[in-house]
């Protein structure tokens, strides 16, 4: 397990303009000047947060996954980041870790939001997504699954932790900021974990505005890392396998976690 340098980009997303906001995405990256293991980027970078998903749904090989293919090529990194996906008739909010390989992974979103009926038109997601990068387990979600810390659990087996980094990727409006910046702390203190959430700014044609928050939180609650509030930013930051591993070593909570099987 090697340190991991990830970086947090945080932007305002263009309604329903598939091509102006991967131009733009393109433009923040491509300022990206050191090397990084991790890009991440909001829910639906390419849209913005869209409940009705017909005119604005790609496909697996549309405009946005080959973007995706193609810039993490570029970089030599992961970029990881959700948008509407059509497969074969049913809608999912679809997050993608792309590797520079051109290989992929997927996580559909579990908890869909109902409260703007984003239930009505999506299908949510049965499964979870742990993947592997650099000897970190990293575990994805998506806005709305940070209330619902069952969904989040970490374990630990005789092969280890269930995973060492949890990543949140939203559009998180700003009238509920105060939940988002108290539970994010709270995923990473209850689950021994590194964790990341990474929120859009600006406003939506809903009327919803978004202010970011976007952070990085260590094992014990500590703030790492806050991109300011409402400002566009881009932040990279090197995350110490060393202090995670001590930490664990040291405040053993989780030989007393509870056990338990979630059926979905």
């Amino acid at each position: 397990m090697q340190d991991l340098t990830v970086t947090l980009i945080q932007s305002g997303i263009i309604w329903k303009d598939i091509p102006a906001n991967l131009s733009n995405y393109s433009q923040l990256i491509g300022d990206i000047k050191i090397d990084t293991d991790l890009i991440v980027l909001p829910e639906m970078f390419n849209t913005g947060f869209i409940v009705e998903p017909s005119g604005v749904s790609e496909t697996m090989d549309g405009m946005t996954v080959e973007w995706m293919k193609e810039t993490t090529r570029i970089k030599n990194c992961v970029i990881t980041g959700s948008l509407i996906i059509n497969d074969d008739g049913r809608f999912f909010n679809r997050l993608i870790w792309m590797r520079p390989d051109g290989s992929f992974e997927t996580y559909d979103k579990r908890h869909l939001f109902s409260f703007a009926k984003e239930d009505l038109k999506f299908h949510k997601g049965m499964k979870k997504l742990i993947v592997d990068l650099k000897g970190w387990r990293i575990h994805p979600l998506i806005c709305y699954d940070l209330r619902f810390p069952v969904w989040s659990k970490n374990t630990l087996s005789e092969k280890g932790y269930a995973y060492d980094l949890l990543i949140y990727i939203a559009n998180w409006p700003s009238q509920r900021s105060l939940a988002w910046r108290c539970m994010l702390p709270a995923r990473a203190v209850e689950n021994l974990s590194y964790v990341i959430g990474v929120n859009r700014i600006g406003m939506d044609d809903y009327g919803n505005s978004y202010a970011g928050d976007s952070m990085i939180i260590a094992p014990d609650g500590e703030k790492l890392l806050a991109i300011e509030a409402e400002k566009k930013g881009i932040a990279t930051f090197k995350l110490s396998a060393t202090d995670l591993l001590d930490f664990r070593s040291h405040f053993a909570f989780s030989q007393d976690w509870d056990h338990f099987k979630i059926n979905p």
